[in-house]
């Protein structure tokens, strides 16, 4: 039986794979750039769960870390999207 880690390592290559094919299939930039800042940040979440081990932290902290995540993501998609329009 897979452990949380070796199920993380297969989420974490899936999403890198899955980014891989998202610029040849999707025409519209603002929509690809959505969903690679999306997989962006389920890898982030992944990561910071698991391998910095805050699963196993106060709520408060594993919210504080997700949202900074987020907040990073939303930011780029941001930038992105301001580029693209530009």
């Amino acid at each position: 039986m897979p452990d949380r880690i070796d199920i993380t390592w297969i989420a974490l290559i899936g999403l890198a794979l899955a980014t891989l094919l998202v610029p040849p299939l999707v025409a519209r930039p603002l929509l690809g750039n959505a969903l690679l800042l999306t997989f962006a940040a389920l890898k982030g979440r992944r990561i910071v769960l698991d391998f910095l081990d805050l699963r196993a932290a106060p709520a408060l902290w594993r919210g504080l870390v997700s949202a900074w995540v987020l907040v990073v993501v939303l930011f780029a998609w941001l930038a992105s999207a301001i580029v693209a329009l530009a």
